[in-house]
């Protein structure tokens, strides 16, 4: 017995958007990001150092990668900006940003934890490991401690 043309339409568009839902899951969790070599490095307009100079980024600042062009690299950073760097000033080194306006460093992962540190928005660290929702971070004055993870960005 032959399903009617209706069914077969339904099933089609049913699929194709099952599809779409597990391919932009697997490209959300499959972003790439990197960190910036040095202080001082400059975010381009364009692929070229005769590119305007849109901002500047300090060393350890992560990045999403967007695409890749020769020697540059396209970039979104955690206020969603857009721009270019080349790609020598990349590192593979896993480091986070604070998004929130004020978070605690807690000395565990967990709210009951008490805070080693406040921190505010803009400021980089390390990451070390997560444990469930919570990331155990270092600075680069040596400060470590604990952040729920929505509290940075990227939330890796």
């Amino acid at each position: 017995m032959q399903k009617p043309k209706s069914w077969r339409r339904q099933t089609g568009a049913v699929l194709a958007t099952l599809l779409f839902v597990m391919i932009t899951c697997v490209s959300a969790r499959g972003a790439e990001y990197e960190s910036v070599k040095n202080d001082g490095v400059n975010i381009r307009a364009g692929a070229s150092d005769k590119d305007e100079i849109l901002w500047e980024v300090f060393k350890d600042f992560p990045l999403q990668v967007l695409q890749r062009q020769g020697t540059w690299t396209q970039i979104k950073d955690f206020e969603g900006d857009t721009g270019w760097i080349s790609s020598t000033l990349l590192a593979k080194k896993q480091t986070v940003i604070v998004k929130v306006q004020i978070a605690n460093l807690r000395s565990g992962p967990g709210q009951n934890y008490d805070p080693v540190a406040t921190v505010k928005s803009g400021v980089v660290f390390d990451l070390i490991k997560r444990e469930g929702d919570w990331l155990q971070l270092r600075h680069a004055d040596g400060t470590e401690g604990w952040i729920f993870s929505t509290l940075v960005w990227p939330n890796p």
